[in-house]
């Protein structure tokens, strides 16, 4: 079975998707008919890493954000396995 996504790679999905609309992001995103449950998981992604995302428009809004933070966290994974 396929698990929802979460953290970065949720909100890598939902921005690849967002012109998609609400629903097909959610679908895509591995969340189904769970609309409500998407939008929860998206919001905590968010807060994850300091930013507050709104609704799908807004993740287009902080794309330049989004990608600085996600080459910082592979750093930091990187430099782990050292």
């Amino acid at each position: 079975m396929f698990q929802p996504l979460t953290g970065i790679d949720l909100i890598d999905c939902a921005r690849a998707n967002a012109k998609e609309g609400l629903k097909t992001a959610a679908q895509l995103c591995g969340y189904g008919t769970d609309v409500m449950g998407f939008q929860h998981a998206l919001t905590e992604a968010g807060q994850y890493i300091g930013m507050d995302i709104e609704s799908l428009d807004s993740l287009l809004a902080h794309a330049d954000y989004i990608i600085w933070d996600r080459k910082i966290e592979m750093e930091l994974d990187m430099s782990n396995s050292l």
